[in-house]
């Protein structure tokens, strides 16, 4: 009986396998993203007016700017107040249980404020919150 050595080869040198690492990595990543909400941004800065009320509330998803110029802002575009629905009906279909919160400036025109607001709800958001500052911050 003959005995066969086993010489190994640069092709049979062990190596590390990083296959499954990354496929785990991949996965991952697509499960955070997929699970994390995304807030979409109005756009500008307001300065928000103060309320000794003040209470902090969970983050909204949809953020609404109203300028002291009655400029509207969704989503880093200046809107007209015809266009708000539609834009919060669109900005709601990956999110259909999203927040809508009201940015206005402390000397916005409140008229203008109620219509946003008002927009909002025909759009179908449930809650719809005005944001202001706790006094003494």
């Amino acid at each position: 009986m003959r005995m066969r050595r086993h010489h190994s080869t640069a092709d049979e040198e062990a190596g590390i396998d990083l296959t499954p690492m990354l496929d785990i990595v991949f996965i991952m990543l697509i499960f955070f993203i997929v699970t994390s909400s995304f807030i979409k941004e109005s756009g500008i800065t307001v300065e928000r007016p103060s309320a000794a009320s003040a209470a902090e509330q969970p983050k909204g998803n949809i953020l609404i700017a109203v300028s002291a110029d009655g400029e509207i802002w969704i989503d880093r575009k200046q809107v007209d107040i015809r266009a708000v629905r539609a834009a919060v009906e669109r900005m709601r279909v990956d999110q259909p249980d999203s927040t809508v919160v009201v940015q206005a400036d402390k000397d916005a025109r409140s008229g203008l404020v109620i219509r946003v607001m008002d927009q909002a709800k025909l759009a179908g958001v449930e809650a719809v919150a005005l944001a202001a500052t706790a006094e003494g911050r």
